[in-house]
């Protein structure tokens, strides 16, 4: 029995790296209690612009890692697209929505 190998044999090439995977994001469907949403990691190299989050109404500021969500049944357009803080998308069904509020209304009541 020959010993274990901690490293990748130096006859086997590596795949190469598709650069506009790269830049897109990794994508995939997930299920929640509202359907299925086509989700894509944004890695921080592709986030070039700022949006903002639905889960906090905080900004997702340029640089910023993220993802982007849609409903996955096809019938959504390009407005259908949601950017969201990776935390935010994990937490939303422990969350109560959030009410964007005036700066004069009262924080309680």
């Amino acid at each position: 029995m020959s010993p274990r190998r901690n490293h990748p044999r130096r006859d086997a090439a590596p795949e190469p790296i598709d650069l506009e995977r790269v830049k897109r994001g990794v994508e995939g469907v997930q299920t929640w209690s509202d359907g299925e949403w086509q989700v894509r990691n944004i890695p921080a190299s592709a986030a070039v612009k700022a949006y903002r989050c639905p889960g906090c109404d905080h900004e997702i500021a340029p640089g910023v890692p993220h993802l982007v969500a849609w409903p996955a049944d096809g019938r959504g357009d390009l407005g259908d697209r949601r950017h969201w803080h990776t935390g935010c998308w994990r937490a939303r069904e422990r969350r109560t929505p959030n009410i964007q509020r005036s700066r004069s209304a009262p924080r309680y009541g």
